[in-house]
């Protein structure tokens, strides 16, 4: 009795726990907001309602976005802004740049994973990082990327030519999270993962970790009792745990490595990968730039090369499978563009084809890639914090501490950006007589935009190009199930839930 008695004092004080702190958020929730001030954005609802929400979430702000483009959601401490509107995207990013920060919120919900990485950090920190970044995006590295993309390329086609010829159905978005983990792991760390080849159980267990990681760290954007959880040690909060265990000692072991590799080597302006650069940095102020802080810009770069490569990759095999129209017409470019003849069957020499100057005349290719990111952002929502008050240019007022989601998946389906046919895929609308014309980075903010522009956007776009040319060159691509509508998994980058699975056809030169 007396087990039973203290169990039940337990759960009761458990409960008591949970209720009593859920009305502490719901009175402050309701406190000090300008719920009716109409100078403000309207109110929707409040941050509970995006918790319910959060298995469809970015179609449900779109769905708000379509009648209201900047609207509220209340939370505790202050009130969460969401806009689709480009003007106030680039009076964000840009106009008063310097009055919006990642802000407490941001830097509380990444800190576990990504730390004082660039997409989590502010002033010196993140101008350090995008200076040292920025140098390695140099024609040296670009040409040694391009390299490692072809050589990963030609292996991606060889690991496909199985499940071809054997009529077996394949995981496409597990296959590209392979060739981006192996790719950003040799330019970016001069490591050979080999994950496509299955060699590499560590690496295996790495890349598990991090997308659960990735999940689980989305997950505090939406639950406002992710704290409790975490002092529980529960639910989500308990496998990020778990998942932070295994990625760093991943990763510290790789840092470990690389540094008794240099202190072997005398010349290391030779070496070509990314971490040893930042790892030479690392010896001139040792004390900020120590094995924890190298980790977080190891994970910063992880998010960009492998996650949203890989995720937008998914995303255009699979509209090219609801409509083989665009699968034909890039094939064409591709034929017409390469300088190898069709019928080539050796992987490693049409690869090679594949130079810069064949990737810049691939504009319909292009135009395909910029459309999926357009309705399949890698990043659907990014937020920001007011550090005084403000006036958006649709003349909404903000308040210091306020947060402001410029909502990407969004915008990309507004009819009052893109006009009535927003929601079609239509790669034909980036293209003018043929050639690609850009967007506003505004409008299309899928590589963010202004001072933080993604420093490696061309860099996404030639690996993407280098390893579409190749896939669609051996291979026409289709569903597994062809009555399929695949959905989204809620993370920090947009990746399609359950993976992608694909039958690939080869063509008659395989």
């Amino acid at each position: 009795m007396e087990i039973l008695r203290s169990i039940a004092l337990t759960v009761l004080s458990a409960i008591t726990i949970v209720l009593s702190f859920t009305i502490y958020l719901t009175i402050k929730i309701f406190t000090g907001k300008s719920r009716n001030d109409k100078r403000y954005a309207p109110v929707h609802a409040t941050v509970f309602d995006l918790f319910f929400h959060s298995h469809e979430l970015y179609d449900y702000e779109t769905k708000i976005a379509r009648t209201k483009p900047t609207f509220r959601f209340l939370s505790p401490q202050q009130s969460e802004i969401f806009t689709a509107d480009p003007r106030n995207v680039e009076h964000i990013l840009k106009t008063r740049f310097d009055n919006y920060s990642k802000g407490p919120s941001t830097n509380e919900n990444l800190a576990d994973l990504l730390g004082h990485g660039i997409f989590a950090v502010d002033g010196e920190k993140w101008k350090q990082q995008r200076k040292l970044a920025s140098s390695e995006f140099s024609t040296r590295v670009r040409d040694f990327s391009c390299s490692v993309f072809r050589r990963n390329a030609s292996k991606l086609v060889g690991f496909l030519t199985e499940f071809a010829l054997s009529g077996e159905a394949f995981d496409a978005q597990d296959m590209l999270m392979r060739f981006t983990l192996d790719s950003i792991f040799k330019v970016g760390f001069g490591v050979e993962l080999r994950c496509l080849d299955g060699f590499s159980k560590e690496g295996e267990e790495f890349m598990k970790a991090f997308d659960e990681g990735n999940v689980a760290t989305s997950s505090r954007f939406t639950d406002p009792l992710w704290k409790l959880k975490r002092f529980f040690n529960t639910g989500s909060q308990s496998r990020l745990k778990k998942s932070i265990a295994t990625i760093d000692k991943f990763v510290y072991s790789l840092i470990t490595t690389k540094r008794k590799e240099l202190a072997k080597e005398q010349d290391t302006a030779v070496r070509e990968d990314i971490l040893s650069r930042f790892l030479v940095e690392s010896e001139k102020d040792p004390e900020n730039m120590n094995d924890k802080y190298l980790r977080d810009i190891i994970l910063s770069f992880m998010i960009v090369g492998k996650d949203t490569t890989a995720a937008s990759l998914s995303w255009f095999l699979y509209m090219l499978c609801k409509n083989t129209l665009f699968q034909e017409k890039i094939v064409q470019e591709i034929r017409d563009v390469t300088s190898t003849h069709e019928k080539t069957t050796d992987i490693n020499v049409f690869t090679e084809s594949i130079t810069d100057e064949a990737l810049d005349q691939m504009h319909y290719l292009h135009a395909t890639l910029s459309e999926t990111l357009r309705l399949y952002p890698s990043v659907p929502v990014d937020m920001k914090c007011a550090d005084s008050d403000d006036i958006l240019p649709d003349g909404h007022r903000v308040n210091k501490g306020d947060n402001i989601y410029y909502i990407a998946y969004a915008m990309g389906r507004m009819t009052y950006i893109w006009g009535q046919d927003a929601e079609d895929f239509k790669p034909e609308r980036w293209l003018k007589d043929g050639v690609f014309q850009p967007e506003s980075p505004f409008k299309f903010i899928s590589f963010h935009a202004g001072p933080r522009i993604c420093l490696g956007k061309d860099f996404a776009y030639r690996q993407m190009k280098i390893v579409s040319i190749a896939l669609l060159h051996f291979f026409r691509f289709k569903m597994a199930d062809e009555v399929c509508n695949v959905r989204y998994k809620r993370m920090l980058t947009l990746h399609i839930k359950g993976g992608l699975h694909l039958c690939a056809i080869p063509r008659t030169h395989i």
